[in-house]
């Protein structure tokens, strides 16, 4: 798990000379994620340069050491990330004659491309970003993971392309000016997270998830490998294909030379995991929990009744007001593409990262493949709403005058009825009206309406639609980005093996009417070891105390943030989008 960036050119100016400096920026701008070892790589031409930093995990040795070069020194890979299954491929490789050097999956990579060239990617297991230069053919091939779990931010101009793990590293490269890309502002303010592939710099984009780039002689071509689809044929028990495929993925997941370790919640996805990994042989595991001081929200005293049952080594972090205000100043110093999210992330990542670990699971992706979230229910009420009040057209308008939630459901009533625009009013922030007007606002002009940045998806039905979003908008667009950015600010590297493709594979083939059933019961019956105390209880979301201390130390800074709005911001989670909006413009130097 690493931090990575590089320069491909067609011109260079002055070779070297010009391109050393700018890759030791980029190593310097992404420290944080590799704080165990670094490198960089430059050809003789200038016309390639790789930066990297290390968080060692496999191949604790030299021999891990990147940008790694082939033994022939043609092909150089500058790699982010974990191949689950890279020892099968490995045997593999080796039965067809090839000879390794060392324990990595990084060079597995280097060695797949050799024989496969592109076509490598479709049998890779894990989460990944990486590209690899190949000397010979004066090509680069970038790519990025399946569902996501990894960025790589992309820049193209006059035949250059660079690329980094963080947003904040290329604009602060000074290889452009970033300029504010409004489509990115209004579809933050719509969902309280940028949609990829926009960025908030018009110049950036996010390589998206399931694609690779093909880069030569300055131009660059992508290529979509994976597709997320439901349903297709399935024959047999639902409950034993399940745990057969969580079992098999939860292995895959302790694929590591250090110790793995668990965030715990009270909730069913992380106490699973803790199951699996217990039932797989791994005991004693390290977990580690926020408490809060909302007796409502607190799900302190079922984590450690959890970790006690299972015997886990178990640490916790009591997050009250005061603890949070004096995070918070740290929390911002990492913030990337804004998000109304994070905090919570950045804090237990702290507490792991405290007691040595270097790895975790989360239990991130169980609620969106197993209808976890309250939108597998309402989303249908929803739409069988609309058919009826969408027959008043005198209701929008009397909505709008109402609270965020009502002018939100105002949008989804004066449109067509679909799933997404039931899924927009759900888990927006702001109406459509609202959004338009705030960017305007930001952005100092008229904003024309954006087109829609969405995933297309093959005909499914309404529940399916619904988990489509939830993976695609909600975990991929902002619990996966906060995810990677506020664990990789402690040098922690944080997987989700709820988020493994073989496993989501397996899964979506379930019809919806078994997979989706209420309290996640396919996923708890797939892992009857969880406790009854936590797959009974009711569900709570994490929730920090945010409306404690918003009025604190940080009170004032949020008022500013918010002072001549020209739309109303009662709600603290509006409050907190327009904080991080401008805090994410100063740090990554945008202008309008």
């Amino acid at each position: 798990m690493c931090g990575i960036a590089g320069i491909l050119q067609t011109a260079p100016v002055s070779g070297v000379g010009v391109l050393e400096p700018l890759l030791a920026g980029f190593q310097q701008a992404l420290r944080h994620r590799g704080p165990d070892d670094c490198g960089l790589w430059m050809n003789a031409a200038g016309s390639a340069g790789l930066a990297h930093t290390r968080l060692s995990i496999l191949d604790l040795s030299p021999g891990g050491h990147q940008p790694m070069v082939s033994e022939d020194g043609r092909r150089v890979i500058c790699f982010n990330g974990e191949i689950y299954n890279f020892r099968e491929l490995r045997s593999g490789l080796e039965d067809r004659g090839e000879v390794f050097r060392t324990q990595s999956d990084t060079e597995v990579l280097l060695r797949l491309h050799a024989l496969e060239g592109v076509r490598m990617v479709e049998r890779l297991r894990g989460m990944f970003a990486f590209c690899i230069w190949d000397e010979a053919e004066q090509t680069a091939l970038l790519a990025r993971d399946p569902l996501g779990i990894k960025p790589l931010y992309v820049h193209e101009s006059q035949g250059r392309l660079a690329f980094a793990s963080e947003l904040r590293a290329l604009t602060g490269s000074r290889l452009f000016q970033p300029t504010l890309d409004e489509r990115a502002v209004q579809g933050f303010f719509e969902t309280g997270t940028v949609p990829e592939p926009l960025t908030l710099a018009k110049e950036v984009r996010l390589l998206e998830a399931g694609h690779t780039l093909t880069w030569r002689a300055g131009a660059s071509s992508s290529r979509r490998y994976w597709r997320l689809q439901f349903g297709g044929s399935f024959e047999g028990d639902p409950v034993r294909h399940t745990r057969e495929a969580l079992l098999d993925s939860v292995r895959h997941h302790f694929v590591s030379d250090v110790p793995v370790g668990v965030f715990l919640s009270g909730g069913i996805d992380s106490t699973a995991l803790l199951a699996l990994a217990h039932e797989t042989g791994h005991r004693g595991i390290g977990s580690f929990s926020i408490t809060v001081d909302d007796p409502a929200a607190d799900e302190g005293e079922v984590a450690r009744r959890t970790a006690r049952h299972f015997g886990s080594d178990h640490h916790e972090m009591r997050l009250d007001a005061e603890v949070a205000c004096g995070l918070f100043g740290e929390f911002l110093k990492h913030t990337d593409q804004p998000s109304i999210d994070g905090l919570n992330t950045f804090t237990v990542s702290a507490l792991a990262r405290r007691h040595g670990m270097k790895v975790v699971l989360s239990g991130l992706g169980g609620d969106e493949l197993f209808g976890g979230y309250a939108s597998f229910s309402r989303i249908p009420r929803m739409l069988r709403m609309h058919h009826w009040l969408g027959r008043a057209p005198f209701l929008p308008g009397l909505l709008r005058r109402g609270g965020p939630r009502h002018r939100r459901m105002a949008d989804f009533l004066g449109g067509s009825g679909s799933v997404d625009d039931a899924f927009a009013a759900l888990r927006g922030i702001f109406s459509r009206p609202e959004a338009a007007a705030l960017t305007a606002w930001i952005t100092g002009g008229p904003v024309p309406l954006p087109e829609a940045v969405e995933e297309v998806v093959a005909e499914e039905g309404a529940l399916d639609r619904i988990s489509v979003l939830e993976l695609t908008r909600y975990m991929r667009n902002q619990l996966l980005r906060d995810s990677d950015v506020m664990s990789m600010a402690h040098g922690l590297e944080l997987r989700v093996p709820l988020v493994d493709r073989v496993l989501v594979e397996k899964v979506t083939r379930v019809p919806a009417g078994q997979r989706l059933l209420p309290n996640k019961g396919l996923f708890t019956a797939a892992v009857p070891e969880v406790p009854d105390w936590v797959v009974n209880q009711r569900k709570r979301g994490f929730l920090f105390p945010y409306q404690k201390w918003l009025g604190g130390e940080w009170g004032d800074a949020f008022a500013a943030a918010c002072a001549r709005s020209p739309v109303a911001v009662p709600q603290w989670y509006q409050k907190w989008s327009l904080f991080m909006l401008r805090h994410s413009l100063e740090v990554l130097g945008v202008r309008s």
